[in-house]
Protein backbone atom coordinates (compact mmCIF):
# COMPACT_ATOMS: atom_id res chain seq x y z
CA UNK A 1 0.00 0.00 0.00
CA UNK A 2 1.52 3.07 -0.78
CA UNK A 3 2.19 5.91 1.69
CA UNK A 4 0.78 9.24 1.33
CA UNK A 5 2.49 12.14 -0.66
CA UNK A 6 3.04 15.36 0.39
CA UNK A 7 4.36 18.07 -1.31
CA UNK A 8 7.48 20.29 -0.49
CA UNK A 9 8.93 21.81 1.35
CA UNK A 10 7.91 20.86 4.62
CA UNK A 11 9.30 23.70 6.32
CA UNK A 12 7.68 26.39 4.27
CA UNK A 13 8.99 30.41 4.25
CA UNK A 14 12.59 31.25 5.47
CA UNK A 15 13.70 28.23 7.30
CA UNK A 16 17.02 27.28 5.98
CA UNK A 17 20.31 24.50 6.42
CA UNK A 18 18.31 22.29 7.70
CA UNK A 19 19.50 19.53 10.63
CA UNK A 20 17.30 16.70 11.32
CA UNK A 21 17.24 14.46 14.15
CA UNK A 22 15.48 11.70 15.86
CA UNK A 23 15.07 10.44 19.61
CA UNK A 24 12.65 7.50 19.35
CA UNK A 25 9.15 8.79 17.78
CA UNK A 26 10.35 12.08 17.99
CA UNK A 27 11.74 13.92 14.72
CA UNK A 28 12.98 17.45 15.49
CA UNK A 29 14.64 20.65 12.61
CA UNK A 30 16.91 22.69 13.61
CA UNK A 31 17.52 25.59 10.65
CA UNK A 32 18.94 29.00 10.71
CA UNK A 33 17.75 32.13 11.53
CA UNK A 34 20.42 34.56 10.70
CA UNK A 35 20.09 37.96 12.13
CA UNK A 36 16.35 37.29 13.17
CA UNK A 37 15.93 36.58 17.10
CA UNK A 38 15.71 34.45 19.42
CA UNK A 39 18.14 32.17 17.42
CA UNK A 40 17.63 28.77 15.63
CA UNK A 41 14.19 27.24 14.56
CA UNK A 42 13.47 23.97 16.12
CA UNK A 43 10.66 21.97 14.63
CA UNK A 44 9.64 18.89 16.21
CA UNK A 45 7.31 15.97 14.33
CA UNK A 46 5.82 12.43 14.58
CA UNK A 47 5.14 11.68 10.87
CA UNK A 48 7.49 13.97 8.92
CA UNK A 49 4.31 15.85 7.50
CA UNK A 50 3.17 17.81 9.94
CA UNK A 51 5.83 19.91 12.04
CA UNK A 52 5.26 22.81 14.87
CA UNK A 53 7.36 24.90 16.18
CA UNK A 54 8.48 24.14 19.63
CA UNK A 55 11.45 26.33 20.68
CA UNK A 56 14.09 29.09 19.93
CA UNK A 57 16.55 28.15 22.17
CA UNK A 58 19.25 30.99 21.68
CA UNK A 59 16.92 33.47 23.78
CA UNK A 60 19.62 35.22 26.20
CA UNK A 61 22.20 37.86 25.51
CA UNK A 62 24.35 35.35 27.34
CA UNK A 63 24.05 32.81 24.08
CA UNK A 64 23.27 35.25 21.40
CA UNK A 65 24.24 38.98 21.06
CA UNK A 66 23.74 40.22 17.17
CA UNK A 67 23.25 43.89 17.40
CA UNK A 68 25.23 45.37 14.90
CA UNK A 69 25.64 42.07 12.49
CA UNK A 70 25.40 42.80 8.90
CA UNK A 71 22.02 41.41 7.01
CA UNK A 72 21.74 37.91 6.45
CA UNK A 73 24.81 37.24 9.16
CA UNK A 74 23.90 36.27 12.74
CA UNK A 75 23.21 32.46 12.67
CA UNK A 76 24.53 30.35 10.04
CA UNK A 77 23.78 26.65 9.68
CA UNK A 78 22.91 24.93 13.44
CA UNK A 79 23.28 21.40 14.10
CA UNK A 80 21.07 19.34 16.32
CA UNK A 81 22.39 15.98 17.51
CA UNK A 82 22.08 13.63 20.57
CA UNK A 83 24.36 11.77 22.14
CA UNK A 84 21.98 9.18 24.32
CA UNK A 85 21.78 11.64 27.23
CA UNK A 86 21.06 15.03 26.22
CA UNK A 87 20.76 17.35 23.38
CA UNK A 88 23.94 19.14 21.61
CA UNK A 89 23.15 22.39 19.26
CA UNK A 90 26.11 23.49 17.10
CA UNK A 91 25.64 27.38 15.96
CA UNK A 92 27.60 29.97 14.36
CA UNK A 93 27.58 33.76 14.55
CA UNK A 94 28.82 36.06 11.95
CA UNK A 95 30.02 39.02 12.62
CA UNK A 96 31.35 39.99 9.22
CA UNK A 97 30.65 38.01 5.74
CA UNK A 98 31.49 40.40 2.99
CA UNK A 99 34.83 40.90 1.78
CA UNK A 100 38.42 38.51 1.86
CA UNK A 101 37.74 37.73 5.97
CA UNK A 102 35.14 36.05 7.91
CA UNK A 103 34.14 36.67 11.25
CA UNK A 104 32.14 33.70 12.15
CA UNK A 105 32.34 32.28 15.94
CA UNK A 106 31.17 28.95 16.70
CA UNK A 107 29.37 27.55 19.90
CA UNK A 108 27.97 24.76 21.40
CA UNK A 109 24.82 24.75 23.81
CA UNK A 110 23.06 21.65 25.53
CA UNK A 111 20.02 20.49 26.94
CA UNK A 112 18.58 17.91 28.69
CA UNK A 113 15.00 18.29 27.11
CA UNK A 114 14.50 19.79 23.84
CA UNK A 115 12.18 23.21 25.24
CA UNK A 116 15.26 23.75 27.55
CA UNK A 117 16.95 24.90 29.31
CA UNK A 118 19.34 25.88 27.32
CA UNK A 119 23.13 26.26 28.62
CA UNK A 120 25.17 28.97 28.38
CA UNK A 121 27.83 28.27 25.40
CA UNK A 122 31.08 26.74 25.00
CA UNK A 123 33.29 28.99 22.62
CA UNK A 124 34.99 26.21 20.06
CA UNK A 125 36.93 28.45 17.29
CA UNK A 126 36.74 30.79 14.72
CA UNK A 127 38.24 28.53 11.70
CA UNK A 128 35.12 28.37 9.57
CA UNK A 129 31.40 28.28 9.60
CA UNK A 130 28.85 25.57 9.28
CA UNK A 131 29.93 23.77 11.99
CA UNK A 132 28.65 19.91 13.46
CA UNK A 133 29.21 17.46 15.91
CA UNK A 134 29.41 13.47 15.54
CA UNK A 135 29.12 11.44 18.62
CA UNK A 136 30.95 8.56 17.18
CA UNK A 137 30.18 5.20 18.74
CA UNK A 138 33.72 4.99 21.20
CA UNK A 139 32.12 7.77 23.08
CA UNK A 140 34.45 9.64 21.43
CA UNK A 141 32.91 13.60 20.00
CA UNK A 142 34.31 15.06 16.85
CA UNK A 143 33.95 18.55 15.83
CA UNK A 144 33.52 19.36 12.13
CA UNK A 145 33.67 22.34 10.15
CA UNK A 146 34.29 24.28 6.99
CA UNK A 147 37.78 26.07 7.52
CA UNK A 148 37.90 29.51 5.65
CA UNK A 149 41.35 31.07 3.95
CA UNK A 150 41.43 34.70 3.49
CA UNK A 151 44.33 34.01 0.88
CA UNK A 152 42.95 31.81 -1.46
CA UNK A 153 41.42 33.56 -4.69
CA UNK A 154 39.09 34.01 -5.77
CA UNK A 155 36.97 31.66 -3.32
CA UNK A 156 38.13 30.98 0.46
CA UNK A 157 36.75 27.43 0.86
CA UNK A 158 39.21 25.57 1.91
CA UNK A 159 37.79 22.33 2.88
CA UNK A 160 36.66 20.47 5.48
CA UNK A 161 38.61 20.89 9.58
CA UNK A 162 38.09 17.62 11.65
CA UNK A 163 39.24 18.10 15.45
CA UNK A 164 38.27 15.98 18.58
CA UNK A 165 36.02 17.76 21.01
CA UNK A 166 36.72 16.94 24.62
CA UNK A 167 33.23 17.61 26.44
CA UNK A 168 34.71 17.53 29.81
CA UNK A 169 37.09 20.46 29.49
CA UNK A 170 34.87 22.12 27.13
CA UNK A 171 38.07 22.68 24.45
CA UNK A 172 39.37 20.77 21.35
CA UNK A 173 42.26 18.68 21.53
CA UNK A 174 44.41 16.50 19.48
CA UNK A 175 45.12 16.91 16.22
CA UNK A 176 43.33 19.04 13.26
CA UNK A 177 43.11 17.84 9.67
CA UNK A 178 41.57 18.96 6.80
CA UNK A 179 40.46 15.85 5.72
CA UNK A 180 38.12 16.61 2.99
CA UNK A 181 38.67 19.21 -0.18
CA UNK A 182 35.47 18.36 -2.04
CA UNK A 183 34.42 18.43 -5.28
CA UNK A 184 35.14 20.39 -8.75
CA UNK A 185 31.76 22.00 -7.60
CA UNK A 186 33.92 24.32 -4.82
CA UNK A 187 32.73 26.26 -2.01
CA UNK A 188 32.32 23.31 0.01
CA UNK A 189 30.53 23.63 3.75
CA UNK A 190 27.63 22.39 5.64
CA UNK A 191 29.52 19.04 6.81
CA UNK A 192 27.74 16.13 8.63
CA UNK A 193 29.28 13.11 9.79
CA UNK A 194 27.65 9.88 9.75
CA UNK A 195 28.86 6.20 10.94
CA UNK A 196 27.19 3.00 9.16
CA UNK A 197 28.40 -0.47 8.71
CA UNK A 198 32.08 0.57 9.35
CA UNK A 199 31.78 3.27 6.84
CA UNK A 200 32.02 7.32 7.54
CA UNK A 201 29.90 9.42 5.86
CA UNK A 202 30.40 12.84 5.26
CA UNK A 203 27.42 14.94 3.75
CA UNK A 204 28.50 18.47 2.50
CA UNK A 205 27.04 21.29 0.89
CA UNK A 206 28.95 23.01 -2.43
CA UNK A 207 27.91 25.00 -5.54
CA UNK A 208 26.91 28.11 -3.17
CA UNK A 209 23.69 28.61 -2.15
CA UNK A 210 21.88 29.62 -5.34
CA UNK A 211 20.86 27.51 -8.86
CA UNK A 212 23.82 25.27 -8.76
CA UNK A 213 23.90 23.96 -4.92
CA UNK A 214 24.37 20.35 -4.25
CA UNK A 215 24.68 17.64 -1.67
CA UNK A 216 27.99 15.72 -1.99
CA UNK A 217 28.55 12.57 -0.02
CA UNK A 218 31.47 10.94 0.32
CA UNK A 219 33.49 7.98 2.85
CA UNK A 220 35.87 6.47 4.34
CA UNK A 221 36.58 3.71 6.53
CA UNK A 222 38.76 5.82 8.43
CA UNK A 223 37.26 9.29 10.09
CA UNK A 224 40.84 10.76 9.00
CA UNK A 225 39.85 9.73 5.74
CA UNK A 226 41.22 9.54 2.91
CA UNK A 227 37.22 9.60 1.80
CA UNK A 228 36.24 8.30 -0.99
CA UNK A 229 33.92 10.17 -3.57
CA UNK A 230 30.32 9.47 -4.67
CA UNK A 231 29.55 7.43 -7.89
CA UNK A 232 27.37 10.31 -8.97
CA UNK A 233 29.02 13.12 -6.70
CA UNK A 234 26.46 14.68 -5.94
CA UNK A 235 23.00 12.73 -4.18
CA UNK A 236 20.78 15.94 -4.32
CA UNK A 237 21.20 18.89 -6.88
CA UNK A 238 18.90 20.88 -9.44
CA UNK A 239 22.21 22.93 -11.35
CA UNK A 240 21.43 20.64 -14.42
CA UNK A 241 17.70 20.92 -14.67
CA UNK A 242 16.45 24.50 -14.76
CA UNK A 243 12.93 22.96 -15.50
CA UNK A 244 12.93 21.63 -11.97
CA UNK A 245 10.03 22.53 -9.89
CA UNK A 246 12.46 22.75 -6.30
CA UNK A 247 15.26 24.82 -7.08
CA UNK A 248 18.63 26.04 -5.19
CA UNK A 249 18.63 22.14 -3.71
CA UNK A 250 21.76 21.36 -1.58
CA UNK A 251 22.59 21.38 2.39
CA UNK A 252 21.30 18.35 3.68
CA UNK A 253 21.50 16.43 6.42
CA UNK A 254 19.95 12.59 7.07
CA UNK A 255 17.67 10.89 8.94
CA UNK A 256 16.66 7.22 9.47
CA UNK A 257 13.03 6.18 10.75
CA UNK A 258 12.10 3.26 13.07
CA UNK A 259 11.37 0.93 10.47
CA UNK A 260 14.31 1.28 8.21
CA UNK A 261 13.73 4.14 5.81
CA UNK A 262 15.76 6.74 5.13
CA UNK A 263 15.01 10.81 4.07
CA UNK A 264 17.09 13.32 3.51
CA UNK A 265 16.05 16.85 4.73
CA UNK A 266 17.55 19.92 2.45
CA UNK A 267 17.59 23.78 1.80
CA UNK A 268 15.28 24.61 -1.11
CA UNK A 269 13.64 27.50 -3.34
CA UNK A 270 10.51 27.80 -5.18
CA UNK A 271 11.41 30.56 -7.85
CA UNK A 272 8.82 32.61 -9.41
CA UNK A 273 8.43 35.55 -11.86
CA UNK A 274 10.45 35.89 -14.93
CA UNK A 275 13.65 37.07 -13.02
CA UNK A 276 13.56 33.67 -11.05
CA UNK A 277 13.30 34.74 -7.35
CA UNK A 278 12.26 32.92 -4.50
CA UNK A 279 10.18 35.38 -2.84
CA UNK A 280 9.09 32.64 0.27
CA UNK A 281 13.17 32.39 0.74
CA UNK A 282 15.53 29.53 1.29
CA UNK A 283 12.69 26.52 2.34
CA UNK A 284 13.19 23.46 3.88
CA UNK A 285 12.63 20.02 1.64
CA UNK A 286 12.61 16.32 2.41
CA UNK A 287 13.44 13.63 -0.02
CA UNK A 288 13.03 9.64 0.23
CA UNK A 289 16.55 7.96 -0.15
CA UNK A 290 17.38 4.19 -0.34
CA UNK A 291 21.04 1.97 -0.18
CA UNK A 292 22.87 0.38 -2.46
CA UNK A 293 26.26 -1.01 -1.77
CA UNK A 294 27.05 0.79 0.93
CA UNK A 295 25.89 4.22 -0.65
CA UNK A 296 23.06 6.09 -0.51
CA UNK A 297 20.76 7.80 -3.26
CA UNK A 298 18.01 9.92 -3.09
CA UNK A 299 14.39 8.29 -4.59
CA UNK A 300 14.32 9.56 -8.50
CA UNK A 301 17.47 11.81 -7.67
CA UNK A 302 19.34 13.73 -8.07
CA UNK A 303 17.11 16.14 -8.93
CA UNK A 304 14.55 16.80 -5.93
CA UNK A 305 10.95 15.66 -5.85
CA UNK A 306 7.92 18.22 -5.28
CA UNK A 307 5.66 15.64 -3.98
CA UNK A 308 7.56 13.01 -1.58
CA UNK A 309 5.75 10.07 0.42
CA UNK A 310 5.93 9.93 3.83
CA UNK A 311 4.27 7.88 7.04
CA UNK A 312 2.53 10.68 7.56
CA UNK A 313 -0.55 12.45 5.87
CA UNK A 314 -0.49 16.67 5.97
CA UNK A 315 -2.99 18.91 7.47
CA UNK A 316 -3.52 20.99 5.04
CA UNK A 317 -6.42 22.99 6.61
CA UNK A 318 -3.85 24.28 9.18
CA UNK A 319 -1.36 25.37 6.14
CA UNK A 320 -4.22 28.03 4.96
CA UNK A 321 -5.60 28.81 7.98
CA UNK A 322 -6.32 32.23 8.77
CA UNK A 323 -3.58 33.89 11.69
CA UNK A 324 -5.25 36.54 13.87
CA UNK A 325 -2.82 37.68 16.67
CA UNK A 326 -4.04 38.87 19.68
CA UNK A 327 -1.27 40.42 22.65
CA UNK A 328 -2.81 39.66 25.61
CA UNK A 329 -0.23 37.28 27.60
CA UNK A 330 2.82 36.66 25.56
CA UNK A 331 4.07 37.21 21.92
CA UNK A 332 3.22 34.53 19.78
CA UNK A 333 5.79 32.06 18.67
CA UNK A 334 5.69 33.00 15.20
CA UNK A 335 6.74 36.39 15.91
CA UNK A 336 10.65 37.09 15.67
CA UNK A 337 12.57 40.72 16.13
CA UNK A 338 15.62 41.37 14.85
CA UNK A 339 19.19 41.22 16.59
CA UNK A 340 18.57 42.20 20.27
CA UNK A 341 19.00 40.20 22.79
CA UNK A 342 17.04 42.57 25.14
CA UNK A 343 13.79 43.03 23.52
CA UNK A 344 12.07 44.71 26.08
CA UNK A 345 13.67 47.91 25.00
CA UNK A 346 11.48 47.29 22.04
CA UNK A 347 8.52 46.40 22.82
CA UNK A 348 6.09 45.75 25.28
CA UNK A 349 2.82 43.43 25.64
CA UNK A 350 0.39 46.13 27.50
CA UNK A 351 -3.13 46.17 28.13
CA UNK A 352 -3.47 43.67 25.13
CA UNK A 353 -1.76 45.66 22.55
CA UNK A 354 2.00 45.25 21.46
CA UNK A 355 3.77 48.36 22.33
CA UNK A 356 6.61 49.01 19.87
CA UNK A 357 8.69 51.64 21.38
CA UNK A 358 10.35 53.63 18.62
CA UNK A 359 13.98 53.52 18.12
CA UNK A 360 15.80 53.92 15.24
CA UNK A 361 15.06 53.83 11.67
CA UNK A 362 13.94 50.39 9.70
CA UNK A 363 17.03 48.41 8.66
CA UNK A 364 19.30 49.38 11.55
CA UNK A 365 21.82 46.48 12.37
CA UNK A 366 21.79 47.91 16.16
CA UNK A 367 18.60 48.46 17.77
CA UNK A 368 14.97 48.70 15.57
CA UNK A 369 11.55 48.48 17.06
CA UNK A 370 10.34 45.54 14.81
CA UNK A 371 8.03 42.30 15.25
CA UNK A 372 7.23 40.17 12.01
CA UNK A 373 6.41 36.87 11.22
CA UNK A 374 7.72 34.84 8.15
CA UNK A 375 5.54 34.91 4.83
CA UNK A 376 5.08 31.23 3.83
CA UNK A 377 2.39 31.64 1.09
CA UNK A 378 2.78 33.15 -2.48
CA UNK A 379 -0.41 35.36 -1.69
CA UNK A 380 -2.10 36.73 1.63
CA UNK A 381 -3.50 39.29 3.21
CA UNK A 382 -2.17 41.11 6.30
CA UNK A 383 -3.30 43.60 8.86
CA UNK A 384 -3.14 45.77 11.94
CA UNK A 385 -4.39 48.91 13.77
CA UNK A 386 -1.91 51.15 15.51
CA UNK A 387 -2.49 54.04 17.90
CA UNK A 388 0.86 56.58 17.05
CA UNK A 389 0.91 60.28 18.00
CA UNK A 390 3.95 61.46 15.75
CA UNK A 391 5.54 65.02 16.66
CA UNK A 392 7.35 65.33 13.73
CA UNK A 393 8.80 63.36 10.11
CA UNK A 394 11.48 61.61 12.42
CA UNK A 395 8.89 59.39 14.14
CA UNK A 396 6.44 57.07 12.20
CA UNK A 397 5.18 53.30 12.88
CA UNK A 398 3.06 50.81 10.54
CA UNK A 399 2.48 47.58 8.49
CA UNK A 400 6.00 46.72 6.95
CA UNK A 401 6.96 44.08 4.45
CA UNK A 402 10.74 43.30 4.91
CA UNK A 403 13.72 41.48 3.74
CA UNK A 404 16.43 43.68 4.76
CA UNK A 405 17.36 47.14 5.54
CA UNK A 406 18.03 46.81 1.11
CA UNK A 407 14.33 46.08 0.19
CA UNK A 408 11.32 46.75 2.13
CA UNK A 409 7.81 48.48 2.08
CA UNK A 410 6.78 50.26 4.58
CA UNK A 411 3.47 52.32 5.10
CA UNK A 412 3.82 54.67 8.31
CA UNK A 413 1.74 57.10 10.15
CA UNK A 414 4.11 59.87 10.76
CA UNK A 415 4.43 63.94 11.28
CA UNK A 416 5.29 66.38 9.45
CA UNK A 417 7.31 69.80 10.49
CA UNK A 418 4.12 71.36 12.34
CA UNK A 419 3.06 68.66 13.88
CA UNK A 420 0.46 66.83 11.69
CA UNK A 421 -0.15 63.38 11.04
CA UNK A 422 0.03 61.95 7.75
CA UNK A 423 0.14 58.54 6.31
CA UNK A 424 3.28 58.25 4.06
CA UNK A 425 4.62 55.20 2.28
CA UNK A 426 8.19 54.37 2.62
CA UNK A 427 10.04 51.99 -0.25
CA UNK A 428 12.82 51.27 -1.96
CA UNK A 429 12.00 49.18 -4.88
CA UNK A 430 13.67 51.20 -6.93
CA UNK A 431 16.49 51.91 -5.54
CA UNK A 432 17.78 48.17 -4.43
CA UNK A 433 20.34 47.55 -3.94
CA UNK A 434 21.27 50.44 -2.33
CA UNK A 435 18.72 50.25 0.56
CA UNK A 436 17.56 54.20 -0.56
CA UNK A 437 14.38 55.46 -0.12
CA UNK A 438 12.10 55.41 -3.37
CA UNK A 439 12.42 59.13 -4.28
CA UNK A 440 10.58 61.43 -4.38
CA UNK A 441 8.18 59.47 -2.20
CA UNK A 442 4.91 58.90 -2.87
CA UNK A 443 2.48 62.11 -1.74
CA UNK A 444 1.28 61.56 1.48
CA UNK A 445 -2.33 61.49 3.07
CA UNK A 446 -3.32 63.54 5.63
CA UNK A 447 -5.12 61.88 8.26
CA UNK A 448 -6.77 63.50 11.50
CA UNK A 449 -3.99 64.27 14.54
CA UNK A 450 -6.13 61.62 17.22
CA UNK A 451 -7.44 58.25 16.33
CA UNK A 452 -6.26 54.51 15.21
CA UNK A 453 -5.50 53.76 12.16
CA UNK A 454 -5.95 50.48 10.34
CA UNK A 455 -3.03 49.58 8.00
CA UNK A 456 -3.21 46.68 5.41
CA UNK A 457 -1.43 45.05 2.61
CA UNK A 458 -2.42 42.43 0.21
CA UNK A 459 0.49 40.35 -2.17
CA UNK A 460 -0.76 38.43 -4.87
CA UNK A 461 2.68 36.72 -6.16
CA UNK A 462 4.62 39.67 -7.35
CA UNK A 463 2.24 42.46 -6.78
CA UNK A 464 1.92 44.02 -3.70
CA UNK A 465 -0.92 46.74 -2.93
CA UNK A 466 -1.61 48.71 0.38
CA UNK A 467 -4.50 50.02 2.21
CA UNK A 468 -5.98 52.12 4.87
CA UNK A 469 -8.80 52.96 6.71
CA UNK A 470 -9.48 55.50 9.71
CA UNK A 471 -12.29 54.70 12.37
CA UNK A 472 -15.39 53.67 11.19
CA UNK A 473 -14.19 53.40 7.11
CA UNK A 474 -13.66 50.50 4.83
CA UNK A 475 -10.11 50.37 3.72
CA UNK A 476 -8.72 52.11 1.07
CA UNK A 477 -5.79 51.59 -1.47
CA UNK A 478 -2.83 53.88 -1.44
CA UNK A 479 0.29 54.26 -3.05
CA UNK A 480 0.95 52.46 -6.78
CA UNK A 481 1.16 48.67 -6.65
CA UNK A 482 4.68 47.21 -6.18
CA UNK A 483 6.92 44.70 -6.88
CA UNK A 484 6.66 42.10 -3.82
CA UNK A 485 8.96 40.17 -5.83
CA UNK A 486 12.31 41.77 -4.45
CA UNK A 487 11.64 40.42 -0.42
CA UNK A 488 13.77 37.49 -2.30
CA UNK A 489 17.69 36.52 -2.05
CA UNK A 490 18.15 37.30 -5.38
CA UNK A 491 17.71 40.95 -4.71
CA UNK A 492 19.11 41.57 -1.00
CA UNK A 493 21.52 43.43 -1.54
CA UNK A 494 24.65 41.85 -1.43
CA UNK A 495 26.61 40.34 -4.08
CA UNK A 496 25.46 37.52 -6.07
CA UNK A 497 24.18 34.85 -4.09
CA UNK A 498 25.54 36.82 -0.49
CA UNK A 499 22.02 36.69 1.04
CA UNK A 500 20.36 34.34 2.78
CA UNK A 501 16.93 34.99 5.06
CA UNK A 502 13.36 35.43 3.55
CA UNK A 503 10.24 37.77 3.51
CA UNK A 504 9.21 38.75 6.28
CA UNK A 505 5.52 41.12 7.16
CA UNK A 506 4.77 42.68 10.73
CA UNK A 507 5.01 45.67 12.27
CA UNK A 508 7.29 48.40 12.94
CA UNK A 509 8.29 51.85 14.91
CA UNK A 510 11.22 54.63 14.85
CA UNK A 511 11.66 57.64 17.07
CA UNK A 512 14.96 59.03 14.97
CA UNK A 513 14.51 61.96 18.21
CA UNK A 514 15.52 59.46 20.76
CA UNK A 515 12.25 60.03 22.64
CA UNK A 516 11.02 56.28 22.24
CA UNK A 517 7.50 57.40 21.49
CA UNK A 518 5.50 54.03 21.70
CA UNK A 519 3.36 53.28 19.22
CA UNK A 520 0.59 50.57 19.90
CA UNK A 521 -0.83 47.72 17.65
CA UNK A 522 -4.43 46.44 18.64
CA UNK A 523 -4.01 43.06 16.71
CA UNK A 524 -1.92 41.11 13.43
CA UNK A 525 -3.83 39.17 11.09
CA UNK A 526 -2.37 37.34 8.16
CA UNK A 527 -4.72 35.57 5.64
CA UNK A 528 -3.39 32.91 2.96
CA UNK A 529 -5.03 33.20 0.19
CA UNK A 530 -5.18 31.25 -2.82
CA UNK A 531 -3.94 31.84 -6.77
CA UNK A 532 -4.12 30.11 -9.27
CA UNK A 533 0.06 32.02 -10.58
CA UNK A 534 0.48 29.51 -7.16
CA UNK A 535 2.43 26.60 -8.93
CA UNK A 536 3.87 25.03 -6.03
CA UNK A 537 1.67 25.61 -3.38
CA UNK A 538 0.68 23.21 -0.90
CA UNK A 539 -2.87 21.59 -1.40
CA UNK A 540 -4.13 17.79 -0.45
CA UNK A 541 -3.13 15.30 -2.74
Amino acid sequence: MAMPQLTNPILPGFNADPSILRVGEDYYIATSTFEWYPGVQIHHSKDLANWDLVTRPLSRKSQLDMRGNPDSCGVWAPCLTHDGEKFWLVYTDVKRKDGSFKDAHNYIVTADKIEGPWSDPYYINSSGFDPSLFHDDDGKKWFVNMLWDHRRRPKAFAGIRLQEWDAKTGKLVGKRETVFFGSELDLVEGPHLYKRNGYYYLLTAEGGTGYTHACTLARSKDIWGPYEMHPETHVLTAKDNIHAAIQRSGHGDIVDTPDGKTYLVHLMGRPTTQFRRCVLGRECGIQEAYWKDDWMYVKNGPVPSLHVEVAGTRDVEKYWAEQKYTFDKELHKDFQWLRTPEPERIFALQEGKLTLFGRESIGSWFEQALVARRQTHFSYDAETVVDFSPEDERQFAGLTAYYCRFNFFYLTVSGTEDGKRELLLLTSEVSFPHGDLELPLAAPIQIPNEGKVKLALSIRGAKLQYYYALEGEELKKIGPVYDASILCDECGGHRNEGSFTGAFVGMAASDLNGTVLPAKFDYFLYRPEHEETDRYEIHSQ
